[in-house]
């Protein structure tokens, strides 16, 4: 009975909140930090700003419905993939004793209970169930978007730039909750090293933070869209 309680050990706790911290510490300063105006998100706000306005221009709108069903079918696919991943995660935890073994059996990899397991498999479920959330979310303001670019009116009539600025605030609500889930994704990842070992977490937690801060604020795809290249 001892062996299926959780006993976290110090270095689990300092890992679950360092990786925690990191998730949480990014999000603020991506999402509403000092740095926000200079992110590839800013800069690809702006542009689904242009779209919109370019978009009132056409008479026929078969290209931004085109790519209005192309953000949704890459939406649709990681929400799709999402619960694919919660089955696979609810399944592990049946196959505990066997799971636990095998990760034993790496070079380094840290004893463990099942009662500790099965709370890692668990935080891995609330992480995707997380992602899920956002992704479906992100999924109905993209079909929201659609219906406006279709609702769009002529560009000569009064409300016409109104109607645009709701397009592209919409299609911006959809991109903000798609990286949140996207966020997710990496975080997770970087969670299934703590079945490993905890330091490995602490380790995989930071290095996917600089990554995301890479692509975010320092990547080539950047330099490009604030036309440094």
């Amino acid at each position: 009975m001892d062996q299926m309680m959780p006993a976290f050990t110090v270095i689990d706790i300092v890992a679950i909140c360092w990786a925690m911290s990191w998730w949480v510490g990014y999000t603020i300063f991506a999402d509403a930090g000092p740095r926000r105006r200079n992110s590839i998100s800013a800069h690809m706000a702006r542009n689904r700003h242009r779209w919109m306005e370019q978009m009132l221009k056409r008479n026929l709108r078969m290209v931004d419905t085109s790519i209005a069903g192309n953000l949704i079918t890459g939406i649709s696919f990681f929400s799709s993939t999402t619960i694919l991943v919660l089955i696979g995660l609810v399944a592990l935890l049946g196959y505990t004793d066997k799971a636990i073994e095998t990760v034993s059996a790496l070079p380094f990899a840290v004893e463990t209970t099942a009662g500790v397991w099965e709370c890692k498999v668990v935080l891995l479920v609330i992480i995707f169930i997380y992602a899920f959330f956002k992704f479906t979310w992100a999924f109905r303001l993209s079909n929201y978007c659609s219906i406006l670019i279709g609702a769009a009116p002529d560009p000569g009539e009064p409300d016409a730039a109104r109607a645009a600025a709701r397009a592209s605030r919409m299609s911006m609500m959809s991109a903000h909750n798609f990286n949140r889930g996207i966020r997710a994704y990496f975080f997770a990842l970087s969670a299934l090293a703590w079945f490993y070992h905890p330091i490995a977490f602490i380790v995989c937690a930071t290095w996917v933070t600089l990554v995301l801060y890479n692509r975010e604020f320092r990547s080539h795809a950047l330099d490009i869209l604030s036309g440094h290249h």
